[in-house]
């Protein structure tokens, strides 16, 4: 398996030429990074006018493995050849290097780079990129692995504050500016006047800054930028510490390949930094298992419009009077803090009273709420706040919150959160629990996910009283009175729910599956193998415009628009595989005795659209007649002029889990006058994530009368 590294944006406030001169000064030994034994120049090379610098070296390196390992490999080090690529004009410099050792068992490419900060061209952009590929190893694939990582890793950092250790050494000798380059014919010959880079580059460069030079460093010459992205579609390191915290080297290369892999496949939609590390923390950063959690959870939240809850969802009055739960304040570490007094709370009254529909709806607009909440204490105390705690009171907790299809209510609502909200819980306090509370215990944790348990604090009787106690983590001037505090608490006392405001059980719900926001303007629907998934729109008059928007749940599809003067018939595939129809439906129109080119025409090039994939585009009509929009399953095409299949269509093939693919899909025809200001025209790449995005710049491409963006 090939290990991949990406680095994030790394600011030196510090002009480029003065960093070069820093980075010069690792060579051809540099003390301050032990495993570095030295270098030697192998070619050197300048263009004419001195703006292009090339050279090469051979790079040796102690690796810190075992003994017996250096034994049976019969080597003591390992020699790198590294291109260093300087462009004074463009002030940039681009590193590429690559392993000599066992070259033919292991590959290692590293790509860097030094640029000019976009927003300040007197700081300095640093980036980094890596692939570790280990073919083979004796047999000890695995170790070697692990060893190369570690010690990747652990170097990385440790790369910067080499850098800004010799920049700090030339200021101490007074050198804190160096010019320019100019072109030769404005300024005198170039070995003069043209920065350097080789082994006598540090007396070059030093010496165009004379001792006492007054221009200051660090940028102080322009106020302090802000912690941001030098770029809008990277991250920077200073970012990632202010908003999102400390994060080891791998961690940081994780959230952005995955933000990159989402900016490539859901254009125009992409979610906050701080939810996307959310679904990394809750898969160990494994990147392919975040990614199938929150291209799911994102599916989740465009069909059924949860951005818009905030907004759309107003508790019934039977809520703000019998729900026990509300916002107070924060905990000791900024955290949001939301009080529930479960034992209060007439579970069994609500679920009779509302149903679990709008249970789950309340609960939702309160993860929602938490979100936004720790964005503005992130603002406000000026930390990494992505979390919030909960203080779940059980007094008076009692066998009649264990009433069974509460129980199942719960447990449902428990799904649906940690599904789509992982990490967000910071911790969870439970005080004054009873001798019940194990029963309930016992039935609700196997649902709730390993790392959100560890989060759990549980008190009975007045153990949450004194050290240790709830004053560990909430301050004492917001512990509330019915905790022994001295803060009024407006949480709602709770109740018993009046049996009159029962609903009747005439049309219960469905005991298997919360629904949610039943007009939700999304379709879902299976793709079969040897069944594509078809809806026909009928145009009665030309220059109308159809628009669709896709998201891809499973698998990979081919996406074709056909024309028809003739009225398909309606067909539904019979299921051929347990649970086929349970979660979408399968239309079938055009006829298997219809021919292409003769029964119908095909207006679209087929478009194959993978797994995790959001696809939106319009089609302007010409034609009266009826317009059929067709999903079928992507399968490996045959290989012209051989029988033999390739070999990435049989991975391709072993890939396929089964043989069904899922999608979501929403249609609208518009008159073609009204597209362009229409609120629900794709052309805006209006995704309904709202609340999760970041400022993103949709991107397009057009194919004739057609828009498709992915």
């Amino acid at each position: 398996m090939v290990q991949k590294y990406q680095s994030p944006v790394r600011v030196y406030k510090y002009p480029f030429e003065l960093v070069m001169a820093a980075y010069e000064k690792r060579f051809p030994t540099c003390p301050e990074i032990p495993v570095f034994l030295g270098s030697e120049i192998l070619h050197e090379s300048r263009s004419e006018d001195g703006a292009i610098h090339i050279i090469e070296r051979s790079c040796k390196l102690n690796v810190d493995a075992p003994r017996l390992l250096k034994k049976i490999a019969g080597v003591e080090y390992v020699f790198f050849i590294q291109k260093n690529t300087v462009n004074w004009k463009e002030r940039t410099l681009r590193i590429e290097a690559h392993n000599e050792t066992f070259a033919n068992r292991v590959v290692v490419h590293e790509t860097c780079s030094y640029s000019v900060h976009p927003e300040n061209e007197e700081w300095t952009c640093f980036e980094q990129s890596a692939s570790l590929d280990i073919k083979s190893f004796f047999g000890f694939e695995s170790t070697v692995e692990k060893i190369a990582m570690k010690q990747y890793t652990s170097n990385i950092k440790r790369g910067k504050e080499v850098i800004e250790h010799y920049l700090k050494e030339l200021i101490s000798q007074g050198i804190t500016f160096i010019p320019r380059w100019t072109p030769p014919a404005a300024c005198g010959p170039k070995d003069e006047q043209t920065p350097a880079m080789g082994c006598d580059a540090d007396a070059v460069q030093l010496e165009t800054g004379a001792p006492g030079t007054t221009k200051e460093q660090t940028g102080s010459s322009c106020p302090p930028a802000e912690a941001g992205s030098p770029d809008a579609d990277k991250l920077d390191a200073d970012y990632i510490e202010r908003y999102l915290g400390q994060l080891t080297p791998m961690q940081e290369s994780c959230l952005i390949r995955l933000r990159q892999w989402l900016q490539e496949t859901h254009k125009g939609k992409i979610p906050k930094d701080e939810h996307i590390l959310r679904f990394l923390r809750a898969r160990d950063f494994n990147i392919d298992k975040a990614r199938e959690m929150l291209c799911q959870s994102l599916s989740w939240r465009k069909q059924y419009q949860v951005d818009y809850i905030l907004q759309s969802w107003r508790p019934p009055a039977l809520l703000d009077e019998y729900y026990t739960g509300g916002w107070h304040y924060q905990d000791k570490d900024g955290r949001p803090l939301y009080i529930l007094r479960l034992g209060q709370m007439d579970t069994k009254g609500l679920v009779k009273a509302l149903g679990e529909e709008s249970l789950l709806r309340h609960v939702l607009s309160i993860n929602e709420e938490g979100q936004k909440r720790c964005e503005e204490n992130t603002n406000i105390f000026g930390r990494p706040i992505t979390s919030w705690t909960c203080l779940v009171d059980l007094e008076g907790l009692n066998m009649r919150h264990l009433w069974r299809p509460g129980v199942k209510a719960l447990l449902r609502i428990i799904e649906v959160v940690e599904d789509n909200y992982p990490e967000t819980l910071g911790r969870l306090l439970i005080v004054r629990a009873p001798r019940v509370f194990p029963v309930l215990w016992t039935l609700v944790s196997p649902f709730i996910n390993e790392n959100t348990r560890q989060k759990f604090l549980i008190y009975s009787g007045n153990n949450y009283q004194g050290p240790g106690g709830l004053v560990d983590y909430v301050d004492r001037d917001v512990i509330p009175d019915f905790l022994g505090g001295d803060c009024m608490c407006t949480v709602p006392e709770g109740g018993l729910v009046p049996k009159s405001l029962y609903q009747t059980e005439e049309e219960p719900e469905n005991s298997d599956h919360i629904r949610l926001w039943t007009e939700t303007i999304y379709h879902s629907a299976n793709v079969l193998k040897g069944a594509p998934h078809e809806i026909v729109v009928e145009i009665l008059e030309g220059e109308s415009v159809i628009t669709w928007d896709f998201d891809i749940l499973k698998g990979d599809v081919v996406f074709s628009l056909f024309h028809s003067k003739r009225a398909p018939e309606t067909s539904h595939k019979e299921a051929t595989l347990p649970s086929t129809s349970a979660a979408g439906d399968n239309v079938q129109l055009i006829d298997k005795s219809w021919v292409l080119g003769v029964d119908y025409s095909r207006l679209e090039s087929p478009l194959v659209c993978r797994e995790g994939e959001s696809i939106q585009g319009s089609h302007v009509t010409r034609w009266p007649g009826f317009y059929i929009l067709q999903w079928k399953m992507h399968g490996p095409l045959p290989c012209a002029g051989t029988t033999l299949p390739r070999v990435d269509d049989v991975l391709a093939s072993l890939q396929v889990s089964s043989h069904k693919c899922k999608l979501i899909y929403y249609y609208e025809v518009l008159a073609s006058k009204d597209f362009r200001g229409s609120m629900s025209s794709l052309e805006s790449c209006n995704s309904g994530f709202s609340q999760l995005s970041g400022a993103t710049t949709s991107s397009s491409q057009s194919q004739s009368s057609s828009h498709l963006s992915r």
